[in-house]
Order: structure tokens, then C-alpha cells, then sequence
């Protein structure tokens, strides 16, 4: 494979009760950029959903996710260029970005917003999509 792929999973074990067979990672580094998969609020180890209910607390489990996820890359939260965030309320989007903004306090990035009708599990209420650019060596 051409691209460094981190932590490769298949959809079958992750989602067993809705019957799909893809194989996913939950990033891809492609040249000197990090592509996360869209991070939701379950432990990257257990799978477990975390916060169920809590807008906050959903919002933390992502951001910790994201962290981890490029420290396993090999760069930091503020090699971030771009966020997309999903929401299902628009009514959760003030607590969500005030998290969001406590783990990304002076990084800057460029923000994107959305609000959807649903995302892969009805207990999760946001989804938060990043690229980062790997550190110069």
C-alpha cells in the first residue's frame, strides 16, 4: 500500500448488527497529511459508547480520540488544518463547540459545522472529522 494505514478495522466487528463487511482504518497518512476517520464518542480500545445522552461529555470522548489518534501518527492537536463537526441537534452546537474549543485553544484551525439527521449509532450526537499535516522533521 502506498499510505501508512493506523489502526485497520472491519465494519463487520464494529457494527455486528448492521450486517456489513468493510475494511476501514481509523486514519490514513498520505504524504505528510493525516486523514482521521470521522471520530465519534466510543472508546477507540473497547468500542464502548461513551456519554450516552451527554452532549459534553460525547464532545471530550472525540477530542481524546483525536489526540490519540494523531499522537499514534505521529504529530499533535496542533498539526490540525481542518475540522468537520456533526451534530444531530442543532441545539447541542454551543456545548459541543465549547469543548471542541477547549482542546483547540490557539491551534486555529479552519471549522466546518453540520447538522444531520442521524449518524452511524442513535446514541451519538456528534462526529468530528479532522486533517492534520504531519510535523516538519
Amino acid at each position: 500500500m502506498v499510505h501508512t494505514r493506523v489502526r485497520k478495522f472491519n465494519t463487520g466487528d464494529t457494527y455486528p448488527e448492521q450486517k456489513l463487511d468493510n475494511d476501514l482504518c481509523q486514519a490514513v497518512i498520505a504524504g505528510r497529511t493525516i486523514y482521521l476517520r470521522g471520530q465519534c464518542p466510543q472508546d477507540l480500545d473497547t468500542s464502548v459508547s461513551v456519554g450516552i445522552g451527554d452532549p459534553a461529555e460525547q464532545a471530550e470522548q472525540v477530542m481524546r480520540n483525536v489526540d490519540q489518534l494523531l499522537r499514534e501518527c505521529g504529530a499533535s492537536l496542533e498539526h490540525i488544518c481542518k475540522v468537520t463537526v456533526y451534530l444531530t441537534d442543532i441545539r447541542y452546537r454551543q456545548i459541543i463547540y465549547q469543548m471542541l474549543g477547549r482542546w483547540l485553544k490557539g491551534v486555529f484551525p479552519v471549522f466546518t459545522g453540520l447538522v444531520v439527521v442521524a449518524l452511524a449509532r442513535p446514541e451519538w450526537l456528534v462526529e468530528v472529522d479532522v486533517v492534520a499535516e504531519l510535523p516538519a522533521e
